[in-house]
């Protein structure tokens, strides 16, 4: 089981906590279905991936890391971003995401840009 640490960015905002919660999930290879609009796409430092059932797949291969860090998650509008630190295999590993969703409501994923 990853162990998460979340940000203190979320407070009571329940956009920033949606922020949050996709990346803890991007990044311990947990899949989200209804976080991520049909035509989601995820571009990341090795390509794209296009459609929400490539990324589902994806996410099921990837290894869990012991332990996750948000230090940030925060959002406006139509777009958030959230970084931290993982723990894989003793290897700390930074990461972050910025994210485009479909409406305002920031409840469904449409892009995703990803550095590491």
């Amino acid at each position: 089981m990853t162990i998460v640490r979340g940000s203190t960015d979320c407070g009571n905002s329940p956009k920033n906590l949606f922020v949050q919660t996709v990346a803890v999930a991007l990044v311990s290879g947990e899949f989200i279905a209804d976080a991520f609009a049909e035509s989601a796409s995820w571009h990341h430092p090795g390509g794209v991936m296009e459609g929400r059932s490539a990324i589902g797949e994806w996410l099921a291969r990837q290894p869990k890391p012991a332990e996750v860090t948000i230090a940030h998650a925060i959002s406006h509008g139509r777009v958030g971003a959230a970084n931290g630190t993982l723990n894989l295999d003793g290897q700390p590993r930074r990461f972050a995401f910025l994210f485009e969703f479909t409406n305002t409501k920031a409840n469904v994923v449409s892009r995703i840009e990803s550095y590491d």
